[in-house]
């Protein structure tokens, strides 16, 4: 083991991006000993004939370089082609007890996962498996259940589009529509909140919208760690003049200024780019107020006779207007101040921006999904831009900034635990089995499906299930009830060692790697957060001769559990090209001669009828959609509570931990800390760096807390707090969550500081 390093904290003044995100590339592609493969990766990742980046969605310019990637993709790539492996040795070396002791970043820092491993209770042991067995061992417990619906079917967004389609004919043939998956706990808001709005659940902007836009705005978002290659439209945008506007209770540092690594000039002369030219500090759980002062003060300003409004749009393509106006105008600004915690004098500004620009881009992240209110508050996203028509047109439009590389992929070829009946009618026609028609489970329902007894088998098809789930103590208690549990993978997790009676690993050809089948080379297919669907070809050998494509994984899984299944199973894990032959027969409206024209390696968009100002509505309008009061959680009287907004460090992506700091909050050799704002630390009698626990408000007679964490004092709004995730799950409730789409608040836990007991190596603070 490698000496402990020292904890600090050094508030980082430096642009974000340039010669901080060059250096952490290179380093981590030494650190996992893959300098040359890696580089030679990155020349293929993001590029027409190579394969997609396996981290975020941001979609890839019209134009590109030479070099299409961000730093947080080369971690990603430099990760997964590493030279470190997980062996059976490994396991025979490790009891699953022992390497729950272990840290997220340890575990990940193991490396590929080389064959499949089969739980021992004797030993507390992984242990070797044969492929046979494994998919054996799956088809008995699923044959075994009393009913298909005590079975839960997760899926991460980095399924491809021909795995992740073929998993929801599989299971719904299987007879259920349990469909957790990770967009439940981010963007399900989006895919919930926006169809009785404008007709669909996606964004309406495209790459090239950038470039005509004359406002953007950032909202609950950070672009320069989440979804960094954004950042080089950003900058783009500002060298043109074009205002940016970003509201959110942290100030990010590559919303505030940024270096392009890519930009030679900005790079040999130090330079950089202010990004935002205004920073709205909204409060936690704000934004709905300061959406409704817009609108207020866009009302006022048409009262006053100042045409601000596109009334042509709003007349030919809208309905609701009067409903909104009249919400809107009876709150108060005292209200809105209060409780957005900005003035209404940068509130007017903000609109006034808005107001001024004939092409307006809303762009939003799980800030502003990750609430109570989540899906009503996109609604109100929704509604701020069709009072100047921003939708069909250059330069406008809504954009949520997806996170996992095909969260909107999967949902959009069928992983949905409500489908339609008109999909499912189609699945019944083209595959000639009935699919059940009740709607299944989301994640918050599996889960409690799981603590009550209902659920026996969970199949998880990648991501780390266990540690992305709310209510870490309970949600763990409730899996390990389980009978089976199976996750599909490329590196050792959490999600692993939280297990059922029975257990599988079963590793995976990874996005990089080559698919090599009897019919020759096989790519998949991968939708991008603008519905740009492009093929992924991997340029790797598999790391082992014993993982397998994840989409041969499936197909065995089927044939393994309904052998009398008249799906071609066999057939599709030999050719891909069938695969989407029945994706264009099951969705004819946007995947018409899929294989033909995945010939073409830039791929193409599917439609979404707003750019085209058409509304898949009941009405078949655009909707305006109330919202009553200000309010976005619940409302808790006591003035000790805090709100807490778990989230992502710059070294890491969504659970996956690449190391444990965080460069841009000058963070580092530490993950067990709390940002807060200086006068919030003081009215508690605490010093910064101070060691403290946090607990949960809660009715359900469970004490949630999480002890040794170390204040920060921060730029917070009062009465607002950060820290990491997944660390601080626990103190989020499962039944704390949007009603509409089941996302959980994990922007906006209540929670109060009480005493530590834990004895917290300290942080030396810096300055």
């Amino acid at each position: 083991m490698s000496k402990e390093k020292e904890s600090e904290f050094k508030p980082y003044h430096h642009p974000a991006g340039g010669w901080g995100a060059a250096n952490a590339t290179a380093k981590v592609l030494m650190e996992q000993s893959v300098l040359v493969k890696g580089s030679r990766g990155l020349l293929a990742m993001n590029q027409p004939g190579g394969f997609k980046c396996p981290s975020c969605a941001f979609p890839d310019p019209d134009h590109r370089k030479t070099l299409e990637f961000c730093e947080n993709g080369a971690k990603t790539l430099a990760h997964e082609v590493t030279k470190a492996r997980v062996t059976r040795e490994f396991f025979a070396q490790h009891t699953v007890t022992e390497l729950m002791e272990r840290s997220d970043y340890w575990l990940e820092m193991q490396g590929r996962l080389t064959e499949p491993m089969r739980y021992d209770a004797a030993t507390d042991k992984y242990v070797p498996v044969a492929w046979d067995d494994a998919f054996a061992l799956i088809g008995k417990h699923l044959q075994a259940l009393d009913s298909p619906h005590q079975a839960e079917f997760y899926t991460s967004g980095r399924t491809a589009n021909e795995t992740a389609f073929l998993y929801s004919i599989f299971v719904r043939e299987f007879g259920t529509n349990n469909f957790p998956d990770c967009s439940n706990m981010c963007h399900e808001p989006t895919s919930r909140g926006l169809p009785p709005a404008i007709g669909i659940g996606k964004g309406t902007i495209v790459m090239a919208d950038f470039e005509h836009a004359e406002a953007i705005f950032v909202i609950g978002q950070n672009t320069g760690t989440n979804s960094p290659r954004m950042m080089t439209n950003l900058v783009e945008a500002r060298k043109r003049g074009i205002p940016i506007v970003l509201i959110n209770p942290m100030p990010e540092r590559a919303l505030i200024r940024f270096t392009e690594p890519q930009d030679i000039l900005q790079m040999g002369t130090f330079g950089s780019t202010a990004i935002s030219s205004e920073f709205v500090h909204v409060r936690i759980g704000g934004d709905l107020a300061i959406f409704k002062g817009m609108m207020r003060a866009l009302f006022e300003a048409e009262e006053r006779g100042e045409k601000v409004l596109d009334q042509d749009f709003i007349a030919e393509h809208t309905a609701g207007l009067e409903a909104l106006r009249a919400d809107v105008m009876s709150v108060s600004w005292a209200d809105i101040t209060r409780i957005s915690g900005v003035s209404e004098e940068q509130i007017r500004r903000i609109a006034g921006i808005y107001a001024k620009s004939n092409a307006t881009i809303i762009c939003y992240g799980m800030g502003l999904t990750q609430h109570q209110e989540g899906s009503h508050l996109v609604q109100q996203v929704a509604s701020l831009l069709l009072l100047k028509g921003n939708f069909g047109k250059k330069g406008a439009g809504i954009a949520p900034i997806r996170g996992h590389s095909n969260v909107q992929g999967d949902r959009t070829v069928g992983i949905d635990e409500k489908p339609t009946q008109a999909y499912l009618d189609r699945v019944r026609d083209v595959f000639g089995f009935e699919p059940p028609r009740e709607h299944g489970h989301h994640v918050v329902e599996a889960v409690a499906a799981m603590e009550e007894g209902t659920a026996k088998v969970f199949f998880g098809m990648g991501g780390n299930f266990a540690r992305a789930i709310p209510d870490t103590e309970r949600s763990y208690e409730a899996m390990g009830r389980l009978n089976l549990t199976v996750n599909v993978t490329t590196k050792l997790n959490r999600g692993h060692l939280v297990h059922g009676k029975d257990a599988l690993i079963l590793p995976v050809v990874s996005r990089s790697e080559i698919i090599r089948t009897t019919k020759g080379e096989q790519f998949v297919t991968i939708e991008d957060a603008m519905s740009n669907v492009t093929p992924s070809r991997g340029v790797f050998e598999p790391v082992s001769p014993d993982v397998r494509p994840e989409t041969e994984i499936i197909c065995r899984v089927a044939m393994a559990t309904l052998p009398h299944s008249k799906t071609a199973w066999a057939d599709y894990i030999e050719d891909y090209t069938l695969i989407r032959d029945r994706i264009a027969e099951v969705y004819p409206e946007i995947y018409t001669g899929f294989s033909e024209k995945m010939k073409d390696p830039h791929g193409f968009h599917l439609d979404i009828p707003p750019r085209r100002r058409v509304w898949k509505t009941p009405n078949g309008k655009a909707n305006f959609i109330v919202m009553p009061g200000l309010e976005v959680n619940d409302v808790i009287e006591d003035p000790a509570m805090l709100r807490l907004a778990t989230i992502r460090s710059h070294d890491q992506y969504n659970t996956t931990i690449y190391s444990n700091s965080d460069r841009y909050r000058g963070v580092y050799n530490n993950r067990l800390v709390i940002f807060m704002n200086k006068e919030d630390r003081e009215d508690r009698g605490l010093e910064n760096g101070a060691v403290i626990g946090l607990e949960t408000y809660s009715e359900d007679g469970r004490r949630r807390y999480v002890d040794g964490l170390t204040i920060l004092d921060y730029p917070m709004p009062r009465g607002a707090i950060a820290g990491y995730y997944p660390e601080l799950n626990p103190l989020l409730p499962l039944d704390f969550y949007d009603e509409i789409s089941g996302t959980p608040a994990a922007k906006a836990i209540p929670v109060k500081v009480v005493p530590s007991i834990a004895s917290a190596a300290p942080i030396r603070i810096a300055g």
